[in-house]
């Protein structure tokens, strides 16, 4: 694989994780009043600036993630996509203060085997 191609996957990944972090700001910073109806909910939601900022980055991380579809088999591009897990648990604890339990973090640690698994066996 190229090392340009490698640094878009990674880059669209990254950018996917953050905006899992923006979206949970964006939904945590929104008090909706128990009376609202659904509409209401869901507007307030979308006008929060963090996921405004969450939508926006996911939409440019698709556009590289196009580039990079564009130019490797599916089939090697897309298990990259389980290191957004590894990223977006490391974000939770770090930015969301989110505790971690030996399950979840065996469980991400064989999604990253994985990752490494497939990124070897692409010639």
């Amino acid at each position: 694989m190229q090392p340009l191609l490698l640094v878009l996957i990674l880059t669209s990944v990254a950018m996917s994780a953050c905006a899992q972090l923006l979206l949970k700001l964006g939904v945590s910073s929104v008090r909706v009043a128990g009376d609202a109806g659904a509409a209401q909910g869901v507007m307030a939601y979308l006008l929060s600036p963090w996921v405004i900022g969450g939508l926006g980055l996911y939409g440019l991380g698709a556009v590289v993630w196009l580039y990079v579809l564009a130019r490797l088999p599916l089939s090697a591009a897309y298990p990259f996509v389980g290191i957004g897990f590894v990223l977006t648990m490391l974000l939770g604890v770090v930015a969301l203060g989110e505790s971690l339990s030996a399950w979840r973090v065996a469980g991400t640690a064989l999604i990253a085997l994985g990752c490494i698994c497939v990124s070897r066996s692409i010639a």
